[in-house]
Protein backbone atom coordinates (compact mmCIF):
# COMPACT_ATOMS: atom_id res chain seq x y z
CA UNK A 1 0.00 0.00 0.00
CA UNK A 2 2.97 2.61 1.14
CA UNK A 3 4.07 1.56 -2.63
CA UNK A 4 0.91 2.42 -4.35
CA UNK A 5 1.14 6.26 -2.10
CA UNK A 6 4.48 6.70 -3.23
CA UNK A 7 3.67 5.61 -7.19
CA UNK A 8 0.86 8.17 -7.41
CA UNK A 9 2.38 11.00 -5.54
CA UNK A 10 5.03 10.45 -8.08
CA UNK A 11 2.55 11.25 -10.74
CA UNK A 12 0.49 13.66 -9.39
CA UNK A 13 4.25 15.42 -9.17
CA UNK A 14 5.14 14.77 -12.84
CA UNK A 15 1.52 15.12 -14.40
CA UNK A 16 1.72 19.07 -12.16
CA UNK A 17 5.70 19.81 -13.47
CA UNK A 18 4.11 18.86 -16.94
CA UNK A 19 0.86 21.07 -17.19
CA UNK A 20 2.89 23.98 -15.36
CA UNK A 21 5.92 24.23 -17.16
CA UNK A 22 5.55 26.06 -19.98
CA UNK A 23 8.88 26.68 -21.04
CA UNK A 24 10.80 24.47 -23.11
CA UNK A 25 14.89 24.14 -22.73
CA UNK A 26 16.97 24.38 -25.77
CA UNK A 27 18.34 20.65 -25.30
CA UNK A 28 14.66 19.54 -25.27
CA UNK A 29 13.46 21.42 -28.11
CA UNK A 30 16.54 20.52 -30.34
CA UNK A 31 15.24 16.55 -30.46
CA UNK A 32 12.32 17.86 -31.50
CA UNK A 33 13.74 19.51 -34.45
CA UNK A 34 12.08 16.70 -36.94
CA UNK A 35 9.02 16.34 -35.31
CA UNK A 36 5.65 17.06 -37.36
CA UNK A 37 4.10 17.77 -34.53
CA UNK A 38 6.18 20.94 -33.50
CA UNK A 39 6.01 24.22 -35.35
CA UNK A 40 8.97 26.64 -33.72
CA UNK A 41 7.55 30.14 -34.24
CA UNK A 42 9.90 33.58 -34.31
CA UNK A 43 8.14 36.07 -32.27
CA UNK A 44 10.82 38.85 -33.39
CA UNK A 45 9.57 41.38 -36.45
CA UNK A 46 10.78 40.01 -39.94
CA UNK A 47 14.18 42.65 -40.27
CA UNK A 48 15.35 40.46 -37.25
CA UNK A 49 14.06 37.27 -38.29
CA UNK A 50 15.72 37.49 -41.86
CA UNK A 51 19.01 38.05 -39.79
CA UNK A 52 19.00 34.93 -38.18
CA UNK A 53 16.63 32.45 -37.09
CA UNK A 54 16.35 28.71 -35.82
CA UNK A 55 16.30 26.41 -38.92
CA UNK A 56 13.08 25.78 -40.04
CA UNK A 57 10.77 27.98 -38.05
CA UNK A 58 8.61 31.22 -38.93
CA UNK A 59 7.92 33.80 -38.27
CA UNK A 60 5.12 35.36 -36.63
CA UNK A 61 6.10 39.04 -35.28
CA UNK A 62 4.45 40.54 -31.96
CA UNK A 63 3.21 43.56 -33.64
CA UNK A 64 0.95 42.00 -36.35
CA UNK A 65 -1.62 41.63 -33.20
CA UNK A 66 -1.61 45.47 -32.65
CA UNK A 67 -4.65 46.69 -33.76
CA UNK A 68 -4.43 50.20 -35.75
CA UNK A 69 -5.75 53.04 -33.80
CA UNK A 70 -4.69 55.71 -31.14
CA UNK A 71 -4.03 53.46 -28.85
CA UNK A 72 -1.37 51.09 -29.65
CA UNK A 73 -1.34 47.21 -28.69
CA UNK A 74 -4.78 46.40 -28.45
CA UNK A 75 -5.71 43.16 -30.15
CA UNK A 76 -6.89 43.01 -32.93
CA UNK A 77 -10.14 40.35 -33.31
CA UNK A 78 -9.98 37.06 -32.54
CA UNK A 79 -10.87 36.02 -36.61
CA UNK A 80 -7.75 38.73 -37.33
CA UNK A 81 -6.13 36.35 -35.25
CA UNK A 82 -6.59 32.76 -36.46
CA UNK A 83 -5.94 34.45 -40.01
CA UNK A 84 -2.12 35.29 -39.24
CA UNK A 85 -1.69 32.68 -37.54
CA UNK A 86 -3.26 30.51 -40.14
CA UNK A 87 -1.17 31.77 -43.20
CA UNK A 88 1.84 31.21 -41.51
CA UNK A 89 1.18 27.97 -41.10
CA UNK A 90 0.35 27.57 -37.33
CA UNK A 91 -2.30 25.12 -36.41
CA UNK A 92 -3.89 25.23 -33.13
CA UNK A 93 -3.70 21.33 -32.70
CA UNK A 94 0.24 21.40 -33.02
CA UNK A 95 2.77 21.81 -30.34
CA UNK A 96 3.85 25.30 -30.78
CA UNK A 97 6.90 26.62 -29.33
CA UNK A 98 7.83 30.47 -29.71
CA UNK A 99 11.16 32.26 -29.16
CA UNK A 100 12.92 35.57 -29.49
CA UNK A 101 16.18 36.88 -29.25
CA UNK A 102 16.78 36.16 -25.56
CA UNK A 103 14.58 39.04 -23.72
CA UNK A 104 11.50 36.62 -23.82
CA UNK A 105 9.33 39.48 -23.60
CA UNK A 106 7.62 38.95 -27.41
CA UNK A 107 7.81 35.20 -27.37
CA UNK A 108 6.09 35.13 -24.40
CA UNK A 109 3.23 37.85 -25.61
CA UNK A 110 2.79 35.56 -28.74
CA UNK A 111 2.67 32.62 -26.42
CA UNK A 112 -0.33 34.50 -24.43
CA UNK A 113 -1.91 35.35 -27.25
CA UNK A 114 -2.16 31.69 -28.66
CA UNK A 115 -3.75 30.59 -24.85
CA UNK A 116 -6.04 33.57 -24.78
CA UNK A 117 -7.14 31.66 -28.09
CA UNK A 118 -7.05 28.34 -26.77
CA UNK A 119 -4.36 26.53 -28.18
CA UNK A 120 -3.68 23.91 -25.66
CA UNK A 121 0.39 22.80 -26.49
CA UNK A 122 1.97 26.12 -26.20
CA UNK A 123 6.04 26.84 -25.00
CA UNK A 124 8.28 29.28 -24.63
CA UNK A 125 11.79 28.39 -25.31
CA UNK A 126 14.06 29.52 -21.89
CA UNK A 127 16.42 31.96 -22.98
CA UNK A 128 15.26 32.03 -26.53
CA UNK A 129 17.74 32.50 -29.46
CA UNK A 130 20.88 33.90 -27.09
CA UNK A 131 20.91 30.88 -25.51
CA UNK A 132 20.02 28.39 -28.85
CA UNK A 133 23.01 29.66 -29.89
CA UNK A 134 25.22 29.26 -27.29
CA UNK A 135 23.98 25.44 -27.23
CA UNK A 136 25.37 25.70 -31.03
CA UNK A 137 22.21 24.79 -32.20
CA UNK A 138 21.39 25.22 -36.26
CA UNK A 139 20.31 28.67 -37.24
CA UNK A 140 19.54 30.02 -40.55
CA UNK A 141 19.37 33.21 -42.81
CA UNK A 142 17.06 31.15 -45.54
CA UNK A 143 13.23 31.63 -44.86
CA UNK A 144 11.08 28.76 -44.28
CA UNK A 145 8.81 27.71 -46.89
CA UNK A 146 4.72 27.96 -45.26
CA UNK A 147 2.22 26.16 -46.21
CA UNK A 148 -1.05 28.22 -45.14
CA UNK A 149 -3.40 25.93 -42.57
CA UNK A 150 -6.50 26.68 -41.02
CA UNK A 151 -6.14 28.01 -37.32
CA UNK A 152 -9.45 26.88 -35.41
CA UNK A 153 -9.63 28.97 -31.98
CA UNK A 154 -11.72 31.14 -29.99
CA UNK A 155 -10.60 34.10 -27.43
CA UNK A 156 -11.21 33.83 -23.89
CA UNK A 157 -12.58 37.14 -22.37
CA UNK A 158 -11.76 36.03 -18.67
CA UNK A 159 -8.21 36.33 -19.18
CA UNK A 160 -8.05 39.93 -20.05
CA UNK A 161 -9.17 42.95 -17.78
CA UNK A 162 -10.70 45.84 -18.64
CA UNK A 163 -10.00 49.43 -17.42
CA UNK A 164 -12.78 49.32 -15.33
CA UNK A 165 -11.74 46.28 -13.55
CA UNK A 166 -8.59 47.90 -13.16
CA UNK A 167 -10.00 50.42 -11.49
CA UNK A 168 -12.30 48.11 -8.97
CA UNK A 169 -9.02 46.31 -8.46
CA UNK A 170 -6.61 49.13 -7.25
CA UNK A 171 -9.45 49.63 -4.29
CA UNK A 172 -10.00 45.82 -3.36
CA UNK A 173 -8.05 44.78 -0.82
CA UNK A 174 -8.52 41.20 -2.70
CA UNK A 175 -6.57 42.31 -5.64
CA UNK A 176 -2.94 43.88 -6.87
CA UNK A 177 -2.38 45.48 -9.98
CA UNK A 178 0.97 44.83 -11.44
CA UNK A 179 2.55 47.64 -13.80
CA UNK A 180 5.74 44.93 -15.19
CA UNK A 181 7.30 47.68 -17.14
CA UNK A 182 11.11 48.95 -16.24
CA UNK A 183 11.63 50.63 -12.95
CA UNK A 184 12.71 53.73 -14.53
CA UNK A 185 9.36 53.63 -16.58
CA UNK A 186 7.29 53.32 -13.40
CA UNK A 187 9.17 55.77 -12.16
CA UNK A 188 8.33 58.30 -14.85
CA UNK A 189 11.95 58.60 -15.75
CA UNK A 190 12.42 56.47 -18.91
CA UNK A 191 10.90 55.88 -22.44
CA UNK A 192 8.78 59.06 -21.77
CA UNK A 193 6.82 57.43 -19.19
CA UNK A 194 4.56 60.10 -17.44
CA UNK A 195 4.46 57.38 -13.92
CA UNK A 196 2.78 54.87 -13.74
CA UNK A 197 -0.99 53.59 -12.62
CA UNK A 198 -1.54 55.33 -9.31
CA UNK A 199 -1.95 52.23 -6.46
CA UNK A 200 0.05 50.00 -8.80
CA UNK A 201 2.96 47.67 -7.78
CA UNK A 202 6.53 47.59 -9.91
CA UNK A 203 7.73 44.01 -10.95
CA UNK A 204 10.22 44.47 -13.13
CA UNK A 205 10.29 42.10 -15.92
CA UNK A 206 13.70 42.09 -16.44
CA UNK A 207 13.73 40.67 -12.84
CA UNK A 208 12.50 37.32 -13.25
CA UNK A 209 15.24 36.29 -15.87
CA UNK A 210 19.16 35.26 -14.51
CA UNK A 211 21.84 37.07 -16.19
CA UNK A 212 21.52 34.36 -18.65
CA UNK A 213 18.47 35.01 -20.00
CA UNK A 214 16.96 32.51 -18.14
CA UNK A 215 13.89 32.26 -16.20
CA UNK A 216 14.57 32.25 -12.42
CA UNK A 217 13.40 28.99 -10.16
CA UNK A 218 10.05 29.06 -8.38
CA UNK A 219 11.11 30.11 -5.19
CA UNK A 220 13.57 32.72 -6.65
CA UNK A 221 10.35 34.22 -8.65
CA UNK A 222 8.02 32.99 -5.49
CA UNK A 223 9.95 35.66 -3.22
CA UNK A 224 10.31 38.60 -5.77
CA UNK A 225 6.48 38.51 -6.10
CA UNK A 226 5.89 38.26 -2.69
CA UNK A 227 8.35 41.16 -1.60
CA UNK A 228 6.05 43.49 -3.75
CA UNK A 229 3.17 42.01 -2.51
CA UNK A 230 2.09 39.93 -5.34
CA UNK A 231 0.15 36.82 -3.36
CA UNK A 232 -1.44 33.88 -5.06
CA UNK A 233 -4.93 34.25 -2.82
CA UNK A 234 -5.35 37.87 -4.78
CA UNK A 235 -6.29 38.44 -8.30
CA UNK A 236 -3.62 40.05 -10.49
CA UNK A 237 -3.69 42.10 -13.04
CA UNK A 238 -0.69 42.97 -15.25
CA UNK A 239 -0.36 45.73 -17.47
CA UNK A 240 2.62 47.29 -19.46
CA UNK A 241 2.51 49.99 -22.35
CA UNK A 242 1.01 47.68 -25.17
CA UNK A 243 0.98 44.27 -23.52
CA UNK A 244 3.80 42.89 -25.26
CA UNK A 245 5.68 42.29 -21.83
CA UNK A 246 3.06 41.38 -19.74
CA UNK A 247 3.06 37.75 -21.40
CA UNK A 248 6.64 36.61 -19.44
CA UNK A 249 5.28 37.45 -16.03
CA UNK A 250 1.91 35.77 -16.87
CA UNK A 251 3.40 32.46 -17.45
CA UNK A 252 5.77 33.15 -14.47
CA UNK A 253 2.39 33.90 -12.34
CA UNK A 254 -0.07 31.12 -13.59
CA UNK A 255 1.91 28.53 -14.80
CA UNK A 256 5.15 28.22 -12.77
CA UNK A 257 4.30 29.66 -9.62
CA UNK A 258 0.27 28.26 -10.20
CA UNK A 259 -1.61 31.67 -8.95
CA UNK A 260 -5.36 30.92 -9.66
CA UNK A 261 -6.35 34.45 -11.03
CA UNK A 262 -3.97 36.77 -13.43
CA UNK A 263 -5.04 38.67 -15.96
CA UNK A 264 -3.52 41.07 -18.67
CA UNK A 265 -5.15 44.55 -18.66
CA UNK A 266 -4.77 44.70 -22.58
CA UNK A 267 -5.11 48.52 -23.32
CA UNK A 268 -2.52 48.44 -20.68
CA UNK A 269 -0.64 51.99 -19.51
CA UNK A 270 -1.75 53.88 -23.29
CA UNK A 271 -5.29 53.36 -22.85
CA UNK A 272 -5.04 54.28 -19.05
CA UNK A 273 -3.56 57.67 -20.01
CA UNK A 274 -5.63 58.81 -23.25
CA UNK A 275 -8.59 57.56 -21.30
CA UNK A 276 -7.64 59.79 -18.39
CA UNK A 277 -7.20 57.14 -15.46
CA UNK A 278 -5.32 58.54 -12.19
CA UNK A 279 -1.19 58.53 -12.71
CA UNK A 280 1.27 59.04 -10.09
CA UNK A 281 5.58 58.62 -10.26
Amino acid sequence: MKKIFVLFGLLIAFVFSASAQELISVADLSKQLKNADYVIVSAELEPVYSKVHITNSVNVPYKAFFKEGEIEGLLVSDAEIARIFGEQGVSADKTIVLYDEGSMKYSSRVAWILKYMGAPKVFVLDGGLEAWKAGRKPVTKNPTMVKAVTFAGKGNPAMIATMDEVKAALSNPKAVVVDVREAGEYKGLENKSTGHVKGAVNVDHNTIQTDKKLMKSADELAKLYAAAGVTKDKEVILYCSTGVRTGKEYIALKTILGYPNVKVYDGGFNEWKIKGGAIDK
